[in-house]
């Protein structure tokens, strides 16, 4: 019989979607089930990209450019000027999603065997690109006790060897919701460039920060015009999940022309989904304003309400929209899919990401969930109130 590879077998499942056809099962027996798991904004995708598709006349849905358009791309880089990162329309590959940006990143800078250094817990599907990418990933390890904060720098240092290229980072982060500091920044920006490496910055959730922080950008001024490379996406800026467009930006000419490369391998990003995304570019600030004022009442409530809570510990998150917390339980995977498949409060449950998944470190994560407050207010506050019943249940057991 022939055989599957050991990359194929080594490809890990995704933390986020793997509890799904018991989710599916739940709500065909009649039961309600509130997605704390995934980061699908609820909010509505701005007017004026639906529009732009809606009343679009193009009568040959051809390929775009490689790098994407022209037009997307100059007011892409528009987009950035204005966030005070200085780059032009030819700094920018558009890619399918930011998981493309994330795939050329790592086979533009890594070779196969080769390292790059990554905080954990990180986004799950970095170790899947890892994966098929040969690259392989090495830990450095956050703690919820100290907020997910960046660890010392001496700690990146002794995971430094010849194969290493790159140290990633998700600022504001998922699964955490960790903001980097100014001066967390600094310290990367120094070790990247005392060891010749890439500092690769998945900043897709670049809007969402909270409690008056400014968002500080790899290409923020920190003199890394030949490190950084960013990763970007239009999927949580303007909910826009489906439209599957992202990019990467670098101000380094040959990490562009590398990348460029592995683009035109594929062809082209999406027609359509550029149109969309170049006419999001036009939404006015009043929607990010009432966006970013919900997410924080949203966040706001959801740690008041998990605090309550015997035994949970929770890291409070100053971006994004996730949180990773501690439960006082023997094993998540095991409590995610038992809520899934065993438990009910009035015919309704909770379905959660456990963490383990976010890290690549065994044996870490193993009692800790991510929850994506991506839902209204009193659903947030009725799906703690299961999870609050059901560790109760659970341990009862």
């Amino acid at each position: 019989m022939p055989k599957i590879s050991i990359k194929g077998k080594s490809m890990p499942e995704s933390p986020i979607r793997k509890l799904v056809p018991f989710a599916e099962n739940a709500k065909k027996k009649g039961i309600k089930v509130f997605h704390l798991n995934i980061g699908q904004p609820d909010i509505k995708t701005p007017s004026v990209a639906l529009e732009a598709i809606k009343n679009n006349t193009v009568e040959v849905l051809a390929y775009s450019r490689s790098e994407g358009s022209d037009e997307y791309r100059q007011k892409l880089a528009n987009y950035y000027n204005k966030h005070n990162i200085n780059v032009t329309s030819d700094e920018i590959i558009i890619t399918t999603g930011g998981s493309e940006a994330l795939l050329f990143a790592m086979g533009s800078v890594c070779d196969p065997g080769d390292e790059i250094i990554i905080p954990e817990p990180f986004y799950a599907n970095y170790n899947g690109f890892s994966t098929a990418s040969g690259v392989k990933i090495i830990p450095v390890i956050s703690k919820i006790e100290e907020n997910f904060a960046l660890p010392p720098i001496d700690e990146f240092e002794k995971l430094i060897t010849p194969k290493t290229k790159a140290i990633l980072i998700c600022n504001p982060g998922n699964p955490t919701g960790y903001l980097y500091s100014k001066e967390e920044i600094e310290k990367l920006a120094a070790i990247v460039k005392k060891h010749d490496l890439f500092l690769i910055a998945d900043e897709v959730y670049r809007e969402f920060v909270y409690d008056n922080i400014q968002h500080q950008s790899v290409l923020n001024n920190f003199g890394l015009e030949e490190y950084a490379i960013i990763i970007d996406s239009v999927s949580k800026r303007y909910s826009m999940c489906g439209a599957r467009i992202g990019c990467l930006v670098s101000k380094n000419k040959n990490v562009i022309s590398t990348a460029l490369k592995f683009a035109q391998a594929r062809l082209s990003p999406p027609t359509f989904a550029q149109i969309a995304s170049e006419a999001a570019l036009e939404t006015p600030q009043s929607y990010f304003d009432e966006v970013i004022i919900e997410y924080k009442e949203r966040r706001d409530i959801l740690m008041t309400e998990l605090n309550k809570i015997e035994g949970v510990k929770v890291a409070s998150p100053k971006g994004a929209f996730y949180c990773v917390v501690e439960l006082p339980i023997d094993n998540a995977d095991k409590f995610a899919q038992w809520l899934l498949e065993d438990f009910n409060l009035n015919n309704e449950t909770v379905m959660v990401a456990p963490a383990a998944g976010f890290y690549s470190s065994k044996g870490f994560g193993t009692k800790q969930i991510r929850i994506a407050y991506v839902l209204k207010k009193e659903d947030l506050i009725t799906s703690v109130h299961i999870l609050k019943r059901a560790i109760k249940k659970y341990n009862s057991i």
